[in-house]
């Protein structure tokens, strides 16, 4: 969802560097690229660890989650990327959304831009017990849609993300945004910079 459907990188990364230096951590000491693709839980642990912050996990996420819901103003759609769902779609084919956002989150995104007309299947990280580069949360996606591993194909604009879906035995579409940070996309069967740059018939011959 973030970065891939939704161009919602710089409003994470503007909330992770207020939300943790008012904890009390130090933003100039990570990596925020590292984070892209993993789940709140295993974000904000990092941070409590490596800072010793004093708030619960739970704190942390409670009030990412609440900022992010009340800037949802602020993030627009990626380019063309409804019109690539509604091809999709029109070539019969499923789509599901695997994200390690929260549910709360990916409810106010599904609703605010009418993704469950493209979308049959919603998964948001709070739904699996590991985050990417873990593969769990594409192979839970592809079990609900009834659908064998090596049959899906997977769009993913961060590193943690392609990894994962290797891991799950699909196919993978790197999507470089420019937003996402300096992202290795290298293990993705295939690297686009825009939809406009993608058709439903490219996709169909990654499975020949």
């Amino acid at each position: 969802m973030d970065g891939v459907i939704i161009d919602s990188e710089p409003v994470h990364v503007r909330l992770e560097k207020e939300l943790l230096e008012e904890f009390g951590g130090d933003y100039s000491k990570i990596r925020p690229e590292d984070f892209m693709g993993t789940t709140d839980a295993q974000m904000w642990s990092a941070f409590k660890a490596q800072f010793n912050i004093g708030l619960s996990v739970e704190e942390m996420i409670n009030i990412k989650r609440e900022r992010f819901i009340a800037n949802l103003n602020q993030i627009p759609l990626v380019d063309g990327v409804l019109d690539f769902m509604a091809s999709l779609r029109d070539s019969g084919c499923k789509l599901g959304l695997a994200s390690s956002n929260n549910e709360r989150a990916v409810e106010a995104v599904k609703n605010k831009f009418g993704l469950a007309e493209y979308i049959d299947v919603f998964v948001n990280g709070e739904t699996v017990s590991k985050g990417k580069p873990h593969p769990e949360i594409f192979l839970t996606a592809a079990k609900l849609m009834g659908l064998k591993p090596e049959d899906c194909l997977v769009i993913e604009d961060s590193r943690n993300g392609v990894l994962a879906a290797k891991a799950a035995g699909m196919k993978c579409v790197g999507f470089r945004n420019k937003n996402s940070g300096a992202q290795d996309l290298s293990k993705a069967d295939l690297i686009i910079g825009s939809y406009k740059d993608l058709t439903v018939k490219a996709l169909k011959n990654l499975f020949n």
